[in-house]
């Protein structure tokens, strides 16, 4: 499904140039659950954002169902963000004005769906992450909890083959989190690639493979 090929990520900071990410050789199977975990700075967030094609790399390659991301143009990227990966962020990412129905099928929208099967969808997702009776609330009126289950249904409303969780459970407590981690699992055993980046080891454990970055590389 995914691999990397020596993928490294340089910043400049000023005047020092900050390696983020060193060398990487990764492998993902189709219908993986892997979490890559790691301290603050370590380079797994910047892993996870090449990965999903949301940044580019300075060296070395990523390649999604044998494409080499680094070939395609911006339309090309953005039809693989779009079709083939759905992202949840640590940050839940949603629109304030709108509410979580809104929310849910805005991805379609900029898919060509049509209205009535976009809000169908979003109801069903929505039911789905357990929030059928929230669906006409905006983010103000919800938990942090809820707000990451409208997120995970809105990852899902193009029903992508990989679904990325930036700290998905960072801004909930512990049993929410452990909720949202449920909920990842289940799409996992429905056949979905779910990769997770994670400070946490008891998140990590949800996960059927780990894999360990310090210093922008990989460990094991």
């Amino acid at each position: 499904m995914i691999h990397t090929e020596n993928l490294s990520k340089t910043y400049m900071m000023g005047d020092v140039e900050v390696q983020a990410l060193r060398a990487v050789d990764l492998e993902i199977k189709d219908g993986e659950f892997i979490a890559i975990i790691g301290p603050s700075g370590s380079g797994k967030s910047t892993l996870l954002n090449l990965i999903g094609c949301l940044d580019t790399p300075t060296s070395g390659a990523v390649f999604i169902d044998g494409i080499d991301t680094g070939k395609l143009s911006e339309n090309g990227l953005a039809e693989i963000r779009r079709e083939k990966i759905g992202f949840i962020f640590q940050q839940f990412n949603l629109i304030h004005t709108l509410n979580a129905l809104e929310n849910v099928a805005l991805p379609m929208f900029f898919a060509g769906v049509g209205r009535e099967t976009r809000i169908k969808r979003a109801d069903e997702l929505l039911a789905k992450v357990g929030l059928g009776d929230r669906m006409y609330h905006k983010p103000s009126e919800l938990s942090g909890g809820q707000q990451q289950r409208v997120a995970i249904a809105r990852a899902l409303s193009n029903d992508p083959e990989v679904v990325i969780g930036d700290e998905p459970t960072g801004n909930v407590d512990t049993e929410t989190g452990n909720a949202i981690m449920g909920i990842l699992k289940g799409l996992n055993r429905d056949g979905r690639t779910i990769i997770v980046v994670t400070h946490d080891a008891e998140i990590a454990a949800y996960a059927g493979r780990t894999k360990r970055m310090r210093d922008g590389r990989v460990l094991d």
